[in-house]
């Protein structure tokens, strides 16, 4: 008998529904975008680096001091994406540099092309 595959269970417990998008940018039940990134503050400039393991990385300007990285992430992440900073929410990774965040929008494809674009630059 197979075993079941646990990863795929605990994903599915977040509400993630559609894992064949990328392994770091998954489609919840609900429509939403949840996007698995991994964060280098301090650097020279803010900018998508490619595609770190699993994740997406974003190299930050801000330092990683009291928020400003994750705050500088949601702003920049909402300006590249051409929406709204309260449609984007950080759901994991506080403290840590592999972050996930929650995408609300209508627009999930146009958004998952746009991140897609930004991953093969």
């Amino acid at each position: 008998m197979p075993l079941p595959n646990v990863a795929v269970n605990w994903v599915s417990s977040w509400g993630v529904t559609d894992l064949s998008v990328t392994p770091w940018l998954q489609i919840t039940g609900k429509g939403d975008l949840q996007l698995t990134v991994h964060v280098q503050p301090g650097a020279k400039s803010t900018a998508c680096a490619g595609v770190h393991g699993d994740a997406l990385k974003i190299r930050l300007h801000a330092p990683p001091v009291d928020g400003k990285a994750n705050q500088a992430l949601i702003a920049w992440l909402a300006k590249t994406l051409g929406c709204p900073q309260n449609t984007i929410e950080l759901i994991r990774g506080q403290t840590s540099r592999r972050k996930t965040l929650s995408i609300r929008t209508a627009q999930a494809e146009a958004v998952r092309r746009q991140l897609q674009t930004l991953a093969n630059t």
